[in-house]
């Protein structure tokens, strides 16, 4: 491909509103190009890369042996309505209406329509097992987007729907499913782990969130160095400590604390270490109860509330933040000042294993502007109403299969695969006849990998001050070709088209900037868009009989014969392969 029948399009500078470096280069690059918020064109360059990510997923879900469908994007309401999801998803879904004033969804996913195929064309175990899936446009509508395609409202997933005869069925298939991924994310060039994580509003019994590794993911990861543990720190256990907890050796002290509400404040005031205090936390339940329940959690100052590990709670499924009003009422105080000590029996009292553990702390008094230290359980205040796993891990915690201490990466989402079971099923009436002619229902799995967002997660992962540093899988062009003076010296254009043709000929992925722009200003957009290796032509070095091979990672040229270039450029891409 030459520069001239492409369309290269690359900007100096990223629009103010890019905020990660995905999206800046994405856009300056000429990958992408806004329409709306959340909405954006994918351009010929990108284009290029968003295939071959798609290609690879083909075909590795082909290999695991799925089969490709197409489902519609816009759906009736009627099938979301029989799994009750019509009103749980919420205001990600966009609801419209056609011109009979009937209710449809533009797909955010698929499970109600590949079920209510499945109910209607599986009669029989035979037919089983089957996995179905589709590379199509998603939408959801989400309240911030951000982050250019990371987090766009219109993006391409690849969603994949497995049915089996039993649950042991069915995790076979998972397990099928969890080798494709690590296949493809292998195959793609990523630095990836593949980590236990919470199944959420999908349900089921199992799920595994792919992650991308980069310092700039959203999610937290935390893994054992010393073992193969992995999991969202969302999901992750905080091992109850192994310690018990001590005799009180401090006596009860009120102390002034006039305007310090946090902990961090409080530890400074007193000169110990946050891991001496108390967090309070007030959360309101509303569901299954007559009135609005008031809950007081507590965890240790120097750590965080786990919102997921708090709806395994019985009574805390459905919660939400307490209000000041409710605070007051229920302790007498302000919030930033509330504590344990001396509140009624009728507000439950849930702490965090590791604060169940500690002795002579410190916590609000339950009156403005004053702590009390030296608190101790049964001494100073009333047992627990229950000790759970309320809070995130950290890094150095003992990891949760008693192998190593855990440590904490970031990483980007780009797949996740839910062992659903029978939610789906069972709410559909999806089942078959058994080897008995017995009804059965039928056990699903489903499978899902952001392919749009595989783009920007590479990007984020493998690049430089100077651009994109694709690795090979991912990239547009296997190699530039960088002739410098192309529009003026003859020698230099005619070496310059040979090799291109040579090269893709052979099948090379080749790319020749054939615009007869400054060597800067060439380089500088090869370097941005993150071509994998380079083949500069100039003047000087045709004189000598040599021209310039350089990879994008690489600090230096390597000086290459005239004669030799291409079949070296054809080893090098073809070990990269």
């Amino acid at each position: 491909m030459r520069v001239s029948k492409f369309y290269l399009s690359t900007l100096k500078e990223a629009p103010a509103e890019a905020d990660i470096v995905s999206q800046k280069l994405m856009l300056r690059s000429g990958m992408i190009r806004k329409l709306g918020a959340g909405i954006y064109t994918w351009m010929p360059l990108g284009l290029v890369t968003l295939r071959k990510v798609e290609a690879v997923v083909r075909e590795e879900m082909n290999r695991a042996g799925a089969l490709e469908v197409m489902m519609p994007a816009v759906q009736p309401a009627e099938l979301w309505q029989e799994t009750g999801r019509w009103d749980q998803f919420g205001p990600q879904m966009l609801k419209i209406k056609d011109r009979h004033d009937r209710d449809f969804a533009f797909g955010p996913t698929h499970e109600e329509v590949i079920t209510d195929i499945v109910r209607k064309e599986i009669r029989s175990y035979r037919q089983l097992p089957v996995n179905f899936y589709q590379i199509q446009v998603k939408f959801r509508d989400e309240i911030r987007p951000r982050f250019g395609v990371m987090r766009a409202r219109e993006f391409i997933m690849k969603d994949a729907y497995s049915f089996d005869v039993d649950e042991a069925g069915m995790l076979a298939s998972y397990r099928v499913m969890y080798g494709a991924y690590e296949r493809i994310f292998t195959r793609l060039g990523l630095k990836f782990r593949a980590v236990a994580a919470d199944t959420g509003a999908i349900g089921g019994s199992a799920s595994h969130e792919f992650q991308v590794l980069a310092d700039s993911g959203e999610d937290a990861i935390a893994w054992c160095p010393q073992s193969d543990y992995a999991a969202n720190v969302e999901l992750a256990e905080a091992v109850s400590p192994a310690t018990t907890r001590p005799a009180a050796s401090e006596p009860l002290q009120k102390v002034s604390t006039p305007n310090l509400a946090t902990c961090e404040e409080v530890a400074a005031l007193l000169g110990m270490p946050l891991s001496r205090t108390v967090k309070c936390i007030m959360l309101t339940a509303e569901e299954g109860v007559d009135l609005p329940q008031v809950h007081m959690l507590l965890i240790r100052g120097d750590h965080t509330l786990n919102e997921i590990k708090v709806t395994k709670i019985p009574g805390l499924e459905k919660f939400r933040w307490s209000t000041d009003a409710e605070i007051v009422a229920a302790t007498g105080c302000r919030p930033g000042y509330i504590g344990p000590v001396g509140i009624p029996k009728t507000l439950p009292l849930i702490v965090d294993r590791s604060v169940a553990v500690m002795a002579d702390f410190v916590c609000g008094a339950n009156e403005s502007d004053f702590h009390l230290s030296g608190v101790s359980f049964d001494r100073d205040c009333r047992a627990p109403d229950g000790v759970a796993d309320i809070r995130n891990v950290v890094a150095g915690d003992p990891s949760p299969d008693r192998k190593g201490t855990l440590e904490i990466q970031r990483g980007i989402e780009v797949g996740h695969v839910f062992a659903l079971g029978a939610k789906y099923s069972e709410a559909m009436g999806a089942t078959y006849l058994d080897a008995d002619g017995q009804t059965q229902v039928i056990e699903m799995g489903c499978y899902g990998i952001g392919v749009t967002r595989v783009v920007a997660a590479a990007i984020e992962q493998n690049h430089d001050a100077r651009g994109i540093v694709w690795p090979d899988a991912l990239a547009p062009f296997a190699v530039a070709i960088a002739p410098v003076g192309y529009d003026r010296n003859e020698a230099v254009r005619a070496l310059a088209d040979r090799l291109h043709d040579d090269l893709e000929a052979a099948g090379v992925e080749v790319l020749l900037d054939d615009r007869g722009e400054r060597p800067g200003v060439m380089f500088a957009d090869l370097e941005l868009i993150g071509i994998p290796h380079r083949i500069t032509i100039g003047d000087r070095g045709l004189k000598e009989g040599k021209v310039e091979f350089q990879s994008r990672r690489d600090t230096a040229a390597t000086a290459v014969p005239v004669a030799d270039i291409a079949a070296f450029v054809r080893e090098r891409t073809r070990a990269a392969r």
